[in-house]
């Protein structure tokens, strides 16, 4: 008896032999025809969560069809990623693509999905920032004062992260290995935030969206950006680079479908996301959430990726970080 896979191949291949009749045009002409699902692989509320919002509008305004956010978190963000990928590849699932799934090619050896394989990339959003932010508390007001008193104070330091192998965590070890120092890492499974604001943990490095408002209200204090260069709107916040040389750690957000997604709805999408960035309106909203526009075309945003691949993955692998 033929196999079910088999039998579905062949169905498959009868119904792939008729489509020549629709030329590729036409195809992205009707795209998008009913609304498409935006699988984000962290909780509302948080960054990736946040900039996604922005963006389903974004998309919606241009194409003309809802965009329909999915939070799937958990297993720091794999489960929305194998959701992504298992769902056709006609353009009507779209997945927020963080840093944190090229953290998770590196740290987990057993994933059901080859993340740098099986997605295709479609553009980038945005750059994201990262800033040390202590509790007032604590009394460093700069990173030389912070390792100072980190080398006084061996592991008297707890930073907080979102969980093992989060960018709060790999950024924190990436720092701890550069600069010589001993902190003590907490991984939460939920929001720290509360902790941290009354001073049971002492620092953490934190996405600018999520920091922000804190800072700006004087509950935290910002000892550094982790950009190559000062921030424009935070003139006055040294970068780490400044003085632990050659530590530059940022985050960014990126539009991904799963591989063999039709060109021209790759393409499609990409137009509508790369025009939405150049509004002016947008640029607003972005740089109130302290990120930057990131458009780039799909290869582009793909050799963008497999860079950030390799610098990670031999960061990982000096600090040593095992999650599983």
């Amino acid at each position: 008896a033929m196999n079910g896979s088999r039998r579905r191949f062949l169905h498959l291949a009868a119904g792939a032999a008729a489509l020549p009749a629709m030329s590729g045009g036409a195809w992205s002409q009707a795209y998008p025809s009913r609304p498409v699902r935006f699988i984000v692989g962290f909780p509302a509320g948080n960054a990736p969560d946040i900039i996604a919002r922005l963006v389903g509008q974004m998309l919606s305004e241009r194409l003309g069809q809802q965009f329909v956010i999915e939070n799937r978190p958990g297993a720091a963000s794999n489960i929305a990623t194998e959701v992504a990928l298992a769902a056709p590849a006609d353009g009507y699932t779209i997945q927020m693509i963080v840093l944190t799934n090229v953290f998770n090619a590196t740290l987990y050896t057993n994933l059901k999905f080859n993340f740098m394989r099986d997605i295709t990339p479609v553009g980038g959003i945005a750059n994201a920032p990262y800033l040390i932010v202590v509790n007032p508390s604590l009394p460093v007001k700069s990173i030389p004062e912070f390792i100072a008193y980190a080398k006084a104070n061996p592991g008297k330091i707890n930073y907080a992260s979102g969980g093992n192998g989060s960018s709060s965590h790999i950024f924190g070890e990436l720092l701890k290995k550069m600069a010589g120092i001993d902190l003590t890492h907490v991984p939460y499974r939920s929001s720290f935030m509360a902790d941290l604001l009354s001073g049971q943990i002492q620092m953490t490095i934190n996405p600018i969206p999520q920091a922000m408002e804190y800072v700006r209200t004087g509950k935290l204090r910002a000892i550094a950006a982790t950009t190559a260069k000062r921030l424009d709107f935070l003139p006055d916040v040294p970068t780490v680079d400044e003085s632990v040389k050659g530590y530059v750690a940022t985050g960014w957000y990126g539009l991904s479908v799963p591989r063999n997604t039709p060109a021209d709805i790759v393409g499609k999408l990409n137009q509508a996301i790369n025009a939405a960035l150049a509004d002016p309106k947008v640029k607003a909203r972005l740089a109130t959430l302290g990120v930057e526009p990131m458009p780039m075309t799909p290869a582009n945003f793909a050799k963008f990726i497999k860079d950030e691949s390799e610098k990670w993955s031999n960061a990982i692998k000096i600090t040593g970080i095992r999650v599983e």
